[in-house]
C-alpha cells in the first residue's frame, strides 16, 4: 500500500502559473496549505488571457496556502536565479518544482518560422532545465521532487512527421525527466512527467484548437493527478504519467466530473 502524505508547509514553485494547469495544480497545493511560488510573466491583466501572477496569488490564499507572486521569464537564467533566491529568503527552502511553463506552434517544418522554434525550446526544453538547476541545490536539501509536463517519450515519427519543432521542444522536457531522475537518484530527488489523455480546455487549446474545446477536459484533472504524483511515498522517480491513469490508480471512476460536455466524445491529445 502506497502512502500518502500531504504538502502542509511544503514549498511548491510552479512556472506557468498565472492560468491554466499550473494555476489549477496551484490552488490544489494551497488546499493543504502549502507555501505557492507563483511563477510567470503576466503581472497585468491581460486583453485575451486571463488572470495574473497576483489573482492567482489571492486565490491561493483563500484556498488555505501562503503565496509568492514573482514575474519570472523562464528563458532568462538571471530572473529564474533570482525568483529561486528570493523563494528561499521567504520560505526558508524548496520542496517542489513543477515545469509548467510553456509554448506551442504546431505547424510542419516549413511552416515554423526560426522565431517560434526558439520560443518553444527556450519556453519548454531550456527552462525546464533552467528552473530545475536553479532548484535542485534546495531540492537535494529536501529530498524534493519536479514535476515536468511533458510527454511520455515515444519515437513513432507520426509524432514528428506533423509538427517536429513542437515535438522536440515537448521531448527535450521529457528527457530532462529520463536524465534527471536517474542523475540525482542517489541524492534522493524523484523527477518524473505528467501528460494529459485527452486535450485539456486551457486557453492555448481554446487559440489554437477550438474545435476540440467541447471534447476537452478541465484542468482539474491535471491537478488532481499532479497532487497524487506529488504526495506519494515513496516517490516514484523516473516515471511518464498519464492523467486518467493516475487517478484510476487511485480507483477515481466518476471522470465526467472532468469533462467540458460529458456528451461528447473525448479529443485525444498529443502523443497519446
Amino acid at each position: 500500500m502506497i502512502s500518502v502524505t500531504n504538502l502542509a508547509d511544503k514549498t511548491v514553485v510552479i512556472t506557468g502559473a498565472s492560468r491554466g494547469i499550473g494555476r489549477a495544480i496551484a490552488l490544489r497545493c494551497a488546499q493543504d496549505g502549502a507555501n505557492v511560488v507563483i511563477l510567470a510573466k503576466t503581472d497585468e491583466p491581460h486583453e485575451k488571457l486571463p488572470g495574473t501572477i497576483h489573482t492567482v496569488a489571492k486565490e491561493v490564499e483563500e484556498a488555505g496556502g501562503k503565496a509568492l507572486p514573482l514575474k519570472v521569464d523562464v528563458r532568462f537564467e538571471e530572473s529564474v536565479q533570482g525568483a529561486v533566491s528570493q523563494t528561499v529568503e521567504m520560505f526558508g527552502g524548496i520542496d517542489i518544482l513543477v515545469n509548467n511553463a510553456s509554448a506551442i506552434f504546431v505547424a510542419p517544418t516549413l511552416n515554423t518560422p526560426m522565431k517560434r522554434f526558439d520560443l518553444m525550446h527556450q519556453c519548454n526544453a531550456r527552462a525546464t532545465f533552467c528552473c530545475s538547476q536553479a532548484c535542485l541545490p534546495y531540492l537535494k536539501q529536501t529530498k524534493g521532487r519536479i514535476l515536468n509536463m511533458s510527454p511520455p517519450l515515444n519515437l513513432d515519427p507520426k509524432w514528428f512527421q506533423r509538427h517536429l519543432a513542437y515535438t522536440l521542444s515537448k521531448y527535450g522536457m521529457s528527457f530532462c525527466t529520463l536524465g534527471m531522475a536517474a542523475e540525482f537518484a542517489e541524492a534522493g530527488v524523484s523527477v518524473n512527467s505528467l501528460w494529459p489523455k485527452t486535450t485539456i480546455a486551457t486557453s492555448a487549446i481554446e487559440v489554437f484548437f477550438p474545435d476540440a474545446v467541447p471534447g476537452s477536459r478541465k484542468e482539474s484533472i491535471m491537478s488532481d493527478a499532479a497532487y497524487v504524483i506529488l504526495t506519494k511515498e515513496p516517490s516514484p522517480t523516473g516515471q511518464f504519467f498519464i492523467d486518467e491513469d493516475v487517478l484510476r490508480d487511485e480507483e477515481v471512476t466518476d471522470f465526467d466530473q472532468y469533462a467540458i460536455d460529458p456528451t461528447q466524445p473525448l479529443q485525444t491529445d498529443f502523443f497519446i
